[in-house]
């Protein structure tokens, strides 16, 4: 008989879990393992609450397992370290991603391209090596294998840093693969939220020229003055829609739900290339004659390795770029998700793990 979450490890830990399909989030007891010779063991300080978060606890794309404590954009202080670990010290801020564990021998793997491994270990939702469930950055310490560590610069702060770890390499990793990263590049990004407003700073750093495309008339402002896009498209305008046609070499489309491909086609030019990062419930239907004119791209990725990960991180901190955030107690949690599915916020949600996990609520649950 499996043990119980809270007793199946050595170290206690606390976290909010969903139980069920509802989603709802509430206090829960569990455990860590204890820290091996490799690994790293770290306070949580803070944690994002990514769109996946929600799809996940809400079970949306059929493969969640509960109880579940979500939280792939995590940045804490490390506590303890195991005899053989070279990367960090007791002290260090660290971040941990959206990955805790792969084959590390296969081609992917081998290559620096951990999150395209057959046999990638989610940080939350995934069965670890040892046969127990991964927990997320929702809850009070982590513990992680080194090779799984980021290194957190200096002059990055830690709140609105702690996105990057999710949406900064989603969007950093397809400006850098698809050849995107060129000064005075025309790129495209569609959907102004916590995914896209991240891709417009990652664009204008690489020195792109950044058109937003979004439903959303009320973002124009905010995507021209205060983000520094170049121009901005209402893409349920087709007089705009028009007028940018074959104009951009290539489309970061960050959207998490379904929405016509072809309009976007349309704005590339010929070779252009329209790269999908959003993760929708259902699948898309493709417009195969808007792809084939103009023999044009369509591609996609999830995140990034550890390897252009860190890169990443030394990047966001040379160029002064966090995201935007909002700052909330854990026990907000519920509301934030609520508020997440209206897009009401600006537009990333941190958790402030440490000043509000409440030991009330440790002995409570």
């Amino acid at each position: 008989m499996a043990k119980s979450s809270e007793i199946e490890h050595p170290v206690k830990a606390f976290g909010w879990a969903a139980r069920d399909t509802t989603g709802l989030l509430s206090p829960f007891k569990f455990s860590r393992r204890a820290t091996g010779e490799k690994d790293v063991r770290l306070k949580v300080l803070f944690c994002g609450v990514c769109h996946s978060d929600h799809h996940m606890i809400h079970n949306n794309w059929g493969f969640t397992t509960y109880p579940i404590v979500p939280g792939h954009e995590i940045v804490g202080v490390v506590t303890e370290v195991g005899s053989k670990v070279e990367k960090v010290k007791v002290g260090d801020n660290v971040g941990i991603g959206c990955l805790v564990g792969s084959c590390r021998s296969c081609e992917s793997c081998c290559d620096n391209r951990e999150s395209h491994c057959e046999n990638t270990i989610d940080t939350y939702g995934s069965i670890y090596f040892d046969g127990t469930m991964t927990h997320g950055g929702y809850s009070d310490t982590m513990v992680a294998d080194e090779h799984f560590i980021l290194r957190w610069p200096k002059n990055l702060p830690l709140d609105s840093g702690a996105p990057l770890l999710c949406a900064g390499i989603t969007t950093y990793s397809p400006l850098k693969y698809y050849g995107l990263d060129k000064p005075g590049t025309k790129i495209g990004v569609v959907g102004l939220g916590g995914l896209g407003h991240v891709a417009v700073k990652m664009a204008k750093a690489f020195g792109a020229q950044v058109t937003v495309i979004d439903i959303s008339e009320s973002k124009r402002k905010e995507a021209l003055e205060k983000l520094g896009a170049d121009s901005f498209l209402l893409n349920s305008d087709q007089e705009q829609m028009k007028g940018a046609r074959s104009s951009l070499d290539g489309i970061i489309d960050t959207v998490p739900v379904n929405h016509p491909l072809a309009p976007l086609f349309d704005l590339l030019k010929p070779n252009g290339k329209l790269v999908m990062v959003g993760a929708p419930e259902k699948p898309f239907e493709l417009p195969v004659f808007s792809l084939l004119k103009g023999r044009k791209l369509l591609g996609g990725t999830i995140n990034g390795g550890i390897k252009e990960t860190q890169e990443m991180l030394d990047f966001a901190a040379k160029h002064n770029i966090t995201a935007d955030v909002e700052v909330i107690p854990m026990d907000y949690v519920n509301t934030a998700m609520e508020r997440l599915l209206k897009s009401d916020v600006r537009y990333r949600f941190v958790i402030d793990i440490a000043n509000t996990m409440r030991t009330e609520e440790s002995l409570g649950a």
